[in-house]
């Protein structure tokens, strides 16, 4: 078990407080609300890139690649706008927002030639997120709001073969992953990231060697911040794409001593309830959930509206399956106030009187 001191022990001591007090409400989508911006190849390049090359660093440059679609770059290019959707949720009831870093890795961020801004990309994203928080804080400091400093999965797996034809094959190592992921979660923490979540997990090795990163950073700097685990049942069977059900995936995370752990994404709220509830039969720790708005739909598109949602939430919460809740694909503000209104009268999951600390 780890004795490392907190970075902001008194922040960590409000947020655990506050779990057990009420269900915290996560935010939603930032992609569905980009998608919203209808943005072009000039927006996502900015000033920045306008002439093809990153005029912040010339020895570096994306070339003939497009840019549009990466999401994460518009922290840099537009952040103003990533600014507004972080208010949107705030406005609508969010405790806790998520940085616009799920793509901010070097592996990631190769599809676009910009490998070189994976740790600028989580330091401004996490400052973003900040700037949001401690300007809603102000105004209601009766609710405090905490910055969510996203790890995703990148786009390589450790686990799987991304060729048929060759089962042992892969794409990336263990230690690439480490290295990656040690450079991103630097990033948030300088950024003043309250939390870091490793999520959207559909291979439990990639999630491990976030975990492991997280650890030797910790160590590094002699001092840790809480860390958020959310895996991904990617189908209706029940498992992540790795392979694992809900409860193999808990115990394979739970060494990491995690405040949270929770699942999100691939699956509406209605499909993903029975994999939360065994989460919460198992867990030592809190449990979260942010389901996408539904299934999508033949044109990508998520329909479930905020009431739907809300409803099949709202049994979550009063079935005691929750201590946070929000939203992944498809979902907006409006999701999150109809899910925020529906579990305000709700008591949150009670820890198991064995639980094991937050190390």
């Amino acid at each position: 078990m780890s004795t490392l001191p907190w970075l902001h022990p008194e922040r960590v001591a409000l947020l655990q407080r506050l779990l057990g007090e009420r269900i915290l409400i996560l935010d939603g989508g930032m992609g569905t609300m980009l998608q919203r911006h209808e943005l072009d190849e000039t927006a996502f390049r900015g000033q920045r890139f306008v002439d093809g090359h990153d005029s912040a660093h010339t020895h570096d440059h994306p070339g003939s690649c497009d840019l549009k679609g990466n999401n994460d770059l518009l922290t840099l290019t537009n952040p103003d706008i990533i600014r507004g959707v972080h208010e949107a949720y705030l406005e609508a009831g969010a405790d806790l927002v998520e940085t616009n870093t799920f793509n901010s890795t070097r592996i990631s961020q190769a599809d676009y030639h910009l490998e070189h801004l994976a740790y600028e990309l989580n330091r401004e994203g996490a400052r973003l997120a900040r700037a949001a928080c401690d300007a809603w804080e102000a105004k209601t400091p009766d609710k405090p709001r905490f910055v969510i400093g996203v790890l995703g999965p990148t786009s390589r797996t450790a686990s799987l073969s991304p060729d048929v034809n060759d089962p042992g094959f892969r794409n990336v190592t263990f230690e690439e992953l480490v290295t990656n992921y040690t450079e991103a979660a630097s990033g948030l923490i300088d950024g003043g990231a309250d939390i870091v979540m490793v999520e959207t997990i559909f291979d439990t090795l990639n999630a491990k060697a976030a975990l492991f990163a997280l650890s030797e950073l910790f160590h590094q700097r002699g001092t840790r911040v809480p860390v958020m685990i959310s895996g991904t049942i990617t189908d209706r069977s029940g498992r992540t794409l790795s392979g694992q059900t809900a409860e193999a995936f808990y115990y394979s995370v739970q060494h990491a001593r995690p405040i949270s752990v929770g699942l999100n994404c691939a699956l509406g709220a209605a499909d993903l309830r029975p994999h939360v509830q065994t989460l919460s039969n198992v867990a030592q720790c809190f449990v979260s959930s942010h389901p996408n708005a539904g299934l999508p739909n033949a044109f990508g598109e998520y329909d479930e509206t905020p009431e739907q949602m809300a409803a099949v939430i709202g049994g979550f919460a009063r079935d005691g399956l929750l201590n946070l809740v929000g939203g992944c694909c498809g979902t907006t503000p409006a999701h999150i106030k109809a899910i925020a209104d529906a579990v305000r009268e709700c008591t949150p999951r009670a820890l198991p009187s064995t639980h094991a600390k937050v190390a």
